[in-house]
């Protein structure tokens, strides 16, 4: 397929998540990459008026910048889909299973996936957190079910800790996952069509790879192919795009894992909109296998229309 230079694209960024301004750096990026390919593009910065606003609008595909709530979990899509505009990325089932972590780990589970220890705490039932003691032991990572880029995510240590991180948690969502901290090699899987591109290690300059280290320049190395052996890289690559196709992924996806001390590669989550800025993993790994930002943003276009 040629350039889509005849269809009017918009840029879907910003939104109503905490997660707006990485978004709207997302969303950028990719105007930028579309106008230098000669695409006609508008930027819509998405509020409570985006339904209005893409009908005024005229575009003919969406790219989807968004991050988070109404962007990522299935809300958008089903606006697009109702309105017949054709969208980058995931559908709506995807991207509401993607987006919550607690039903994606039983995704995950079906599949054979290895997914590491966890427990689920209902607001209403915060006593339930006495049980991960029982169940395991420090470090525990307590994070919201469906929050992304480590967003009221914390690492905890002692149990006078825990109560703190889950009051954290609980300001995102109503349910939250308090799971065991698994030591290791952070590696997250590059998936574009129905292939796995490749697989990066991250190594954060904080304990773990949070919301400053994923954003700020500096704050995290990046190294690619990821430094594991062989039967690791290629066994985390193939988990990668199990992932992807158990959630009915379509277009792109960027996967998460924790590869242990025996190379035991546990799913983490996958991010049916990964970022698109200057510091993102996905474009990362493109680029470490000779796919440049525009030509990688252009294929991510392509693909919404197979």
């Amino acid at each position: 397929m040629g350039k889509i230079t005849n269809k009017k694209i918009g840029v879907l960024m910003g939104g109503l998540s905490s997660e707006r301004e990485v978004s709207l750096a997302t969303g950028n990026a990719i105007l930028k990459a579309l106008q230098e390919k000669g695409y006609k593009v508008v930027a819509i910065d998405v509020n409570r008026d985006v339904a209005e606003v893409i009908r005024k609008s005229g575009i003919e595909i969406a790219f989807n910048g968004l991050h988070g709530k109404y962007g990522e979990d299935g809300a958008i899509q089903g606006l697009l889909e109702f309105s017949g505009i054709p969208y980058t990325g995931s559908g709506i089932l995807a991207s509401s299973v993607g987006m919550n972590k607690i039903l994606s780990k039983l995704v995950f589970k079906a599949h054979g996936l290895l997914v590491g220890p966890y427990l689920v705490v209902h607001a209403e039932k915060r006593e339930q957190l006495s049980e991960a003691l029982s169940i395991m032991s420090f470090p525990l990572v307590v994070k919201p079910s469906s929050e992304g880029s480590s967003v009221g995510v914390s690492l905890v240590y002692r149990h006078d800790e825990l109560a703190p991180a889950a009051d954290l948690a609980f300001k995102y969502d109503r349910e939250i996952l308090v799971e065991k901290y698994i030591t290791g090699k952070e590696v997250q899987v590059g998936v574009l069509g129905d292939r796995a591109l490749g697989a990066i290690e991250i190594v954060p300059k904080n304990v773990f790879y949070d919301y400053e280290a994923k954003y700020k320049e500096g704050m995290s190395e990046h190294f690619f192919p990821a430094r594991v052996p062989e039967e690791v890289y290629q066994r985390v690559l193939q988990s990668g795009l199990d992932a992807h196709r158990a959630l009915g992924c379509k277009g792109y996806s960027r996967v998460d894992f924790i590869i242990d001390a025996a190379g035991a590669p546990y799913i983490l989550e996958v991010n049916t909109l990964p970022g698109m800025t200057a510091t993102s993993l996905l474009p990362d790994i493109a680029r470490g296998t000779g796919i440049s930002f525009p030509d990688l943003v252009e294929e991510i276009l392509r693909l919404a229309l197979v």
